[in-house]
């Protein structure tokens, strides 16, 4: 559905994009990883031919964003950073506004509407000043309008920012339920967004493609990837310690301190296998009582910093 070839973005002397390379598949959920800076926003403008690239090229279904832009637009639902709206239309009016402006037949267009309203739960602010709304409700305004024509490319710029929890699940569920006939990129620094909704993970840093592969495989890149953390008196903790670290499994045990007379220790497998069991096992061989055992799946943001620092 998609395919970037390439895609370069030059600022005078600044690289923004360089040389970005990859293709999505319908049905696959992208998170579109980076820090601030890092090229995500620019990319996705160019992709929807709001920037022309400096060199490369992106192809949407069949049609390529330089040769026939107008063509790529009609196949995506973009919601830009920010959400740009005009503030003195109501969201009734900016929503008929933008399904003639898709081209939506006449006919067709109330019950579209209609649809991304009660999709989004728009109905107790349609008919007042989008300037009035609040940042979470401004959200959902553009989120309507990008699904509004059912496109077959979604392209959502931080989906959730400014949306309260209960919104959160409920847009990220709306995600999963759209993704299965469409191509979706997220872009979010948010990195539960990627468990939560994502497929598939791509981060970039300075403009260049840093890693793309599943949530999971992000995972295991962390240290602490099946780690497994227990809690015990603090008294016990560094006989207990002893006993784990001498198991074939175990790679080391780091103490990460001491609250309410309670010790935590963290037990890091040799090559990121599983060894809850074993450790379970262990603990009950050695009759002391823990407050607390569970198995860590990895620490995102430190594979995150890792991969666009260095750190």
């Amino acid at each position: 559905m998609i395919t970037l070839d390439r895609l370069t973005k030059k600022f005078g002397p600044i690289l923004a994009v360089d040389g970005i390379s990859l293709s999505i598949k319908r049905g696959e959920v992208l998170g579109f990883l980076g820090p601030n800076g890092a090229g995500k926003t620019t990319t996705m403008r160019m992709v929807t031919g709001f920037l022309p690239p400096t060199s490369g090229t992106a192809k949407v279904g069949d049609f390529d964003i330089t040769k026939d832009p107008i063509s790529v637009c009609k196949q995506i639902g973009y919601l830009p950073e920010g959400a740009p709206l005009y503030g003195d239309m109501t969201p009734a009016a900016f929503l008929d506004f933008v399904a003639r402006m898709r081209g939506v037949e006449s006919d067709k267009r109330p019950r579209q509407v209609e649809w991304a309203v009660e999709t989004l739960q728009l109905q107790p602010v349609m008919h007042r000043p989008i300037d009035t709304l609040s940042k979470g409700y401004k959200r959902r305004v553009g989120l309507a309008q990008a699904i509004l024509h059912d496109p077959d490319v979604l392209i959502l710029d931080e989906p959730t920012d400014g949306l309260d929890p209960n919104q959160k699940h409920q847009v990220r569920k709306l995600i999963r339920d759209m993704a299965s006939d469409k191509a979706v990129i997220i872009s979010t620094h948010i990195l539960e967004e990627v468990e939560a909704v994502c497929t598939r993970s791509v981060i970039i840093s300075s403009g260049k493609l840093v890693f793309d592969g599943t949530p999971r495989e992000l995972q295991r890149k962390s240290p602490y990837h099946n780690a497994v953390s227990i809690r015990v008196a603090a008294d016990k903790s560094a006989s207990l310690a002893k006993e784990i670290s001498a198991l074939s499994e175990v790679k080391e045990v780091e103490a990460a301190g001491e609250r309410d007379g309670l010790s935590t220790l963290i037990v890091i497998p040799l090559d990121g296998r599983q060894i809850l069991p074993e450790l379970s096992e262990c603990v009950r061989a050695s009759g002391l009582a823990i407050e607390e055992m569970h198995a860590e799946r990895g620490d995102l943001s430190a594979v995150f910093r890792t991969l666009t620092t260095g750190a």
